[in-house]
């Protein structure tokens, strides 16, 4: 049932009213066209820095845009358009990355959508994400990536895409299989990392469950919220409960059909 589970990421709504409440601060990214020389392209449906809802510490978390696997629940409706979303390079991105390296950021997450689907774009993301981050002298600072596909459902070439990442969030969301392990969205969701980069920064978390309190944070930018994070099943119904009583009324969540 949409709304009492949800996929990982980003769920976005407008907001009407008037009334009071907390949300949380931060930096957008301004995701542009542009970066010149022949730079690959890439469609993208959102950018934010920090978020401490998808990987360890603070990050800058990136959404591609478009998402054939069409899970039931999913909280990312509007991220599931190839069409949607806004067009950018890879350099747009990895200035983002600079910036947010300059901030303290501890890691890069990328999720989307499905960030499979634009395979090489990813690859030449990680590749860049990777040098940028030794180049700044923050080498600890992990890539994330969150992807709904096995190895075995894609062609190798795709998933050769993910080389450049410590670690993968890997497997559909299934809305019937709440999980309390941080970061996942259901049971069979595996959190793999690939690099000893990443065994360091994941092992504490492989089977570590959430605290209690909110799994998601919401930001609030004029009319237009979105809600960052990976919620516990019913979380979205009691934030949308949450915004009622201060007198806002979340209009079309992007977790409703």
């Amino acid at each position: 049932m949409p709304g009492t589970g949800a996929e990982t990421k980003t769920g976005t709504g407008s907001v009407t009213g008037t009334g009071t409440g907390t949300v949380a601060g931060g930096v957008t990214g301004t995701v542009a066209g542009g970066g010149g020389g022949g730079a690959r392209r890439v469609q993208v449906a959102d950018a934010y820095f920090p978020v401490e809802t998808l990987g360890p510490g603070r990050r800058l978390v990136l959404w591609f845009q478009g998402c054939a696997l069409a899970c039931p629940g999913c909280m990312s409706r509007h991220t599931w358009a190839a069409d949607g979303g806004r067009a950018a390079t890879v350099a747009d991105l990895l200035e983002l990355w600079d910036v947010a390296l300059a901030d303290g950021a501890e890691g890069l997450t990328v999720s989307g959508g499905e960030p499979l689907h634009q395979p090489d774009a990813l690859a030449a993301l990680l590749l860049g994400a990777g040098r940028l981050r030794l180049a700044r002298g923050w080498p600890d600072a992990d890539l994330l990536v969150y992807t709904g596909h096995e190895p075995d459902e894609v062609p190798p070439r795709v998933w050769a895409a993910l080389d450049g990442a410590d670690a993968v969030v890997t497997g559909r969301f299934r809305v019937a299989e709440p999980t309390d392990l941080v970061w996942r969205g259901s049971a069979n969701q595996r959190l793999v990392p690939r690099t000893p980069l990443g065994a360091r920064r994941y092992a504490p978390h492989l089977t570590r469950t959430c605290p209690r309190g909110p799994r998601v944070t919401v930001r609030a930018d004029g009319t237009h919220a979105r809600v960052y994070g990976v919620p516990a099943r019913g979380e979205l119904r009691r934030l949308e409960r949450s915004l009622r009583a201060t007198g806002l009324r979340l209009t079309d969540p992007s977790w409703r059909p």
